[in-house]
């Protein structure tokens, strides 16, 4: 009798402890459906898991949340000792299209430590646990999905304005490189106003002064180009598209002969012609991007004497063509295929 109040109780101490795990179980399963809608909430579905994996380690690192806007309010004061080469990063938004896929975050950016890291989402070999690799990089500058491009043009492009300001022959480019769809035109664009905008008030303030050389609007020709790189051919778009010729000049310096140059004489003139060369690249649908433009476009702008035509500087902004990753190719032809590479 007392073995069978034993085995009894023994069923019993089971059947509770089920019951409790049965329980333990659904309780999780709610609390993950409520942090999935409040990922969603904040735009950033995907694995819960993951998302939190991500969370715990900006949380570990003194890293606000990416959704706190509090991470933009960084100093992007100028610096009076600018580097030669200046390499910087810009993380964009989540995109709607990969919302819908269930994509989440998982890049850190770190304006106040110039560093950026990238969280990879691993299985363990057992297929079952999930973990992050969490893969740091250092650059000059980083700017996170809160920066506007104003922040971005002052610390990276406004000292080059300055530069070929100074009337010795400077020559400055300003590259914009990534991914398709990461948002390279749209920054190209918005530094391509600031620095028209910028370059003729510099130049109407400089002329009360009197130096002989002083780069000022009165004594300054300005000029634009702009032409495209695409499928192995040179097309100026500024000028109906004629195709152009790459060549290196005696001085061995690289020449585009036949590439017009037109003079702009106030900043809405500037800016009427870049519109007018942006409007005429070349774009196509990727995987990536419905308008991915598919051309290294080049846009050049010359300050030159008025009296001597001597070159007191020259600007040229470069927007490449969008490189894609191996899984934004798998619908792309050969020729999409072809100007990533």
């Amino acid at each position: 009798m007392l073995a069978k109040d034993q085995t009894r109780r023994a069923i019993e101490k089971m059947e509770e402890q089920r019951l409790a795990r049965r329980r333990l179980i659904q309780e999780r399963k709610a609390e993950r459906a409520e942090e999935e809608q409040r990922n969603l909430a904040l735009g950033n579905p995907g694995d819960v898991d993951f998302i939190g994996l991500v969370s715990k380690w900006r949380e570990e690192n003194g890293v606000s949340d990416n959704n706190s806007p509090r991470l933009a309010e960084v100093d992007h004061s100028m610096s009076t000792n600018h580097p030669k080469i200046c390499i910087c990063v810009r993380k964009r938004p989540v995109s709607d299209k990969e919302r819908r896929k269930l994509d989440h975050d998982s890049v850190t950016c770190i304006p106040e430590r110039q560093l950026v890291c990238i969280h990879q989402a691993k299985f363990r070999v057992d297929g079952i646990t999930k973990y992050c690799d969490h893969n740091s990089f250092c650059f000059d500058y980083t700017f996170n999905e809160y920066s506007s491009t104003e922040d971005l043009y002052q610390r990276t492009t406004m000292p080059l304005v300055d530069f070929i300001l100074s009337g010795k022959g400077g020559r400055a480019t300003v590259f914009a490189y990534g991914q398709t769809g990461s948002g390279k035109t749209y920054t190209m664009n918005g530094i391509q106003r600031m620095v028209v905008e910028d370059l003729f008030m510099l130049m109407e303030g400089a002329d009360d002064e009197a130096e002989e050389e002083c780069v000022c609007l009165s004594k300054t020709r300005v000029t634009v180009s702009f032409f495209e790189l695409y499928g192995g051919r040179v097309q100026d778009l500024l000028n109906n598209r004629n195709k152009l010729k790459i060549l290196e000049d005696g001085r061995g310096e690289v020449v585009v002969s036949g590439l017009e140059e037109f003079e702009a004489h106030d900043a809405g003139q500037l800016l009427d012609l870049m519109d007018k060369g942006n409007s005429f690249r070349t774009t196509h649908a990727t995987e990536a991007n419905d308008t991915s433009s598919r051309s290294h476009a080049v846009c050049q702008i010359h300050l030159r004497s008025s009296k001597t035509d001597r070159l007191y500087g020259k600007l040229s902004l470069v927007d490449l063509a969008g490189s894609e990753r191996g899984s934004d190719t798998k619908s792309n032809n050969r020729q999409r295929r072809t100007e990533s590479a």
